[in-house]
C-alpha cells in the first residue's frame, strides 16, 4: 500500500482550519490518523494495528469483502432512487421481516438512524393523533432538531426540556433509585413511567410515544430489567401512545441470545415501531423503520407521499442484504454470545481483584464496565476512566467511555471480535489497573488535598 501523502500533523492542521470544533475527534489531545480497517482492526498512517472495541457501525468487520463486493457490483449496474420497481428493496424487506415478529411487517428505508427516529416520531403522532413523547433520562436518539428535543443527553446543554417532552428515570439497577436489591425493579421503574404519563395527562397533555433504546448506550451501557418494556408498553398504550424501540446501537444479533435487543424483554413483547441504523449497513449509510399495518395505514391516510432520495436505493439494499448474509454464514450472533460471555467472565475476575471496577454489565458484545471511586457511594471515577482509555490507546486498544459520569468503559466491537482479542484487552486492562492507575489515583488525591489546603489558606 502506498504511503500516506500527508502526515498526521498536516491533516490535523487542515482539519482545524476547515472543520468546526463541534466536530470532535476521539483522543483530541493526540488523535490517531486511521487510514485502513480490516475485521476488528484499524491501522494508522504508520501501519500500527489497533484492536477496535467500540465500532458497532462496522458490524460484521471493517471492509468485509462480501459487503464491499456487493456494493461494488451493484454500483456497476444501477444506483437510483426507490421510485422505480427493483428486486433489491423488496428482497431486503422480506429478509428483514423474517427476523422480526410477524406484526412488524411494513418497512421504510432511510439513510441514518436520526432519519429513522425522526420518521418514527412522525408515524407515532399521525397514528395516535397525539403530540407528546416520554423518554428515558440521559437518552440520545439522534442529531436532528426533532430528536435533540427528545434527547436529555443533548437538550439539557441546549434549550432545555420542551413542554411536550416527559422524562422517566433510566432503568439502571446499579445507580438508579431501584437497585439490584429491589424485589421487582422492572415493575418499579415501569411505575415511574406510569407516574410520568399520569402527570402529563393531568396537565392536559396527550402521549404519542414512548421512545427507548432497547439497551441504553449513552446512558452507560444499561441493561433494563427483564419485564420492564412490557409493563411500560401497557401504561403507554393505555394512554393512547405507541412504543418505539430504538435498535440503532444494539440490533442485528449483537446481544447474542436474540437478533433484536428488545427480544430480551420476553417472547411476547412486540414494539409498535422499531428503528434501525449504524450496523445495518456496516458503514454504508442505511437505516430502516419497521412498523405495523395499522400505523402505516394511518400515515398513508394523510395522502402525503413519503420519499427519501437515497433511502432504499439498489446499492443500499444490496449492502443490507450482504450484511445479513455475513451474519448468517459466519454465525456471528452465536459468536457474539460466546465471546461476550467469555469477556464478561474475564472482566468479572478483574472486578474481584480491582475495587475500582464497580459493576460489570452487558449481554453479548454490548458490555459496560462502571468505574467507581468507592463502593459505598459508587461515585463515578471519571478521571480514572479517562486515564484508562488513554493508556489502552497507547497499548493499541481503542475504547471509550459513556454514562452521565463519563466513567463507564463501553465495549461494542465489531462482531468478529475474538476470544484472543478479549484475553489481550483484559490483560492490558489488568496491567493498567494493577500498577499505573493506582499511582495515578494517588497523585490525583495529593493534588486534590493540596488544592483544598490552598483554598483553606486563602480563606
Amino acid at each position: 500500500m502506498a504511503s500516506d501523502p500527508r502526515g498526521k500533523a498536516a491533516t490535523l492542521a487542515l482539519r482545524r482550519r476547515l472543520l468546526s470544533n463541534s466536530c470532535r475527534l476521539f483522543f483530541p489531545e493526540d488523535p490517531i490518523k486511521i487510514v485502513r480497517g480490516q475485521g476488528q482492526y484499524m491501522y494508522d498512517e504508520e501501519g500500527t494495528e489497533y484492536i477496535d472495541c467500540i465500532n458497532n457501525v462496522a458490524h460484521v468487520g471493517h471492509c468485509h469483502p462480501l459487503v464491499v463486493q456487493a456494493a461494488h457490483e451493484q454500483n456497476q449496474v444501477l444506483n437510483t432512487n426507490s421510485r422505480y420497481l427493483h428486486d433489491n428493496i423488496v428482497d431486503y424487506a422480506q429478509r428483514l421481516s423474517e427476523t422480526l415478529p410477524e406484526k412488524l411487517c411494513v418497512f421504510y428505508f432511510l439513510n441514518s438512524g436520526s432519519e429513522a427516529n425522526d420518521l418514527a416520531l412522525r408515524l407515532a403522532r399521525q397514528y395516535t393523533g397525539h403530540w407528546d413523547v416520554v423518554v428515558l433520562d440521559h437518552a440520545y436518539h439522534g442529531h436532528l432538531s426533532s430528536l435533540i428535543d427528545i434527547s436529555p443527553y443533548k437538550f439539557r446543554d441546549l434549550d432545555g426540556q420542551k413542554e411536550w417532552v416527559h422524562v422517566a428515570p433510566l432503568p439502571d439497577t446499579y445507580r438508579g433509585p431501584y437497585r439490584e436489591d429491589h424485589p421487582n425493579p422492572a415493575v418499579a421503574y415501569a411505575s415511574e413511567v406510569k407516574r410520568v404519563v399520569s402527570s402529563a395527562q393531568e396537565k392536559g397533555r396527550k402521549i404519542a410515544a414512548f421512545f427507548a433504546e432497547s439497551l441504553p448506550s449513552v446512558g452507560g451501557q444499561i441493561v433494563p430489567p427483564a419485564g420492564y418494556f412490557p409493563e411500560v408498553a401497557e401504561h403507554v398504550r393505555r394512554a393512547g401512545g405507541v412504543f418505539v424501540a430504538d435498535e440503532i446501537q444494539v440490533g442485528f444479533g449483537r446481544v447474542g441470545r436474540h437478533f433484536w435487543a428488545f427480544q430480551l424483554q420476553g417472547e411476547d413483547f412486540v414494539p409498535d415501531i422499531v428503528t434501525m441504523g449504524k450496523s445495518i449497513g456496516n458503514g454504508h449509510p442505511v437505516a430502516c423503520v419497521a412498523t405495523t399495518q395499522a400505523v402505516a395505514r394511518a400515515f398513508e391516510a394523510t395522502g402525503v407521499e413519503y420519499f427519501n432520495t437515497f433511502g432504499g436505493s439498489p446499492v443500499s439494499c444490496a449492502v443490507g442484504l450482504a450484511v445479513l448474509d455475513v451474519l448468517e454464514k459466519e454465525q456471528l450472533q452465536a459468536h457474539a454470545a460466546s465471546v461476550g460471555s467469555f469477556l464478561m467472565e474475564l472482566l468479572g475476575q478483574q472486578k474481584a481483584k480491582h475495587p475500582i471496577l464497580g459493576d460489570i454489565r452487558g449481554v453479548g458484545l454490548f458490555i459496560g464496565v462502571d468505574l467507581i471511586k468507592d463502593e459505598a457511594t459508587r461515585m463515578p471515577a471519571t478521571e480514572e476512566a479517562d486515564y484508562v482509555v488513554s493508556r489502552l490507546k497507547e497499548n493499541h486498544i481503542l475504547l471509550s467511555t459513556d454514562g452521565p459520569g463519563k466513567n463507564v468503559l463501553k465495549f461494542k466491537p465489531p462482531m468478529c471480535f475474538t476470544l484472543d482479542n478479549a484475553r489481550l484487552v483484559v490483560a492490558k486492562l489488568d496491567a493498567i489497573l494493577t500498577g499505573e492507575l493506582e499511582a495515578k489515583r494517588q497523585l490525583l488525591t495529593v493534588s486534590r488535598t493540596q488544592h483544598a489546603q490552598g483554598l483553606g489558606c486563602d480563606s
